[in-house]
């Protein structure tokens, strides 16, 4: 190998499932409900605050399910807590989900 050539490896490995659709937008969160989710690692509690204030004021009508409710989505219980989402959230009718996570 020359000194100015060099291997290069892709970091991503192949894909093993073809992508699926995403769920389609709302509309509107007028009239929805919106579960929180935090990993309770960085400020969640204070910026969950502040967008549910702001989110109230551009819809009235939104309510919302709280992180409190609904567990912690890092640490020893996650695949537990993630793995009870789709059927908490069909029982908290929730509509769409804000997921909060500390980089």
């Amino acid at each position: 190998m020359s000194d100015n050539l060099y291997e290069v490896v892709w970091p991503r490995s192949e894909r093993t499932r073809a992508p699926e659709p995403l769920a389609p937008r709302l509309e509107t969160l007028e009239g929805k409900t919106v579960a929180q989710l935090w990993d309770f690692i960085f400020r969640g509690d204070e910026i969950f605050e502040i967008l549910e204030a702001k989110l109230a004021e551009r819809y009235p009508n939104v309510s919302f399910v709280s992180w409190r409710d609904l567990g912690c989505t890092h640490g020893e219980d996650e695949r537990a807590v993630l793995a009870s989402l789709p059927e908490r959230f069909k029982e908290l009718g929730v509509d769409a989900a804000i997921s909060g996570m500390a980089c």
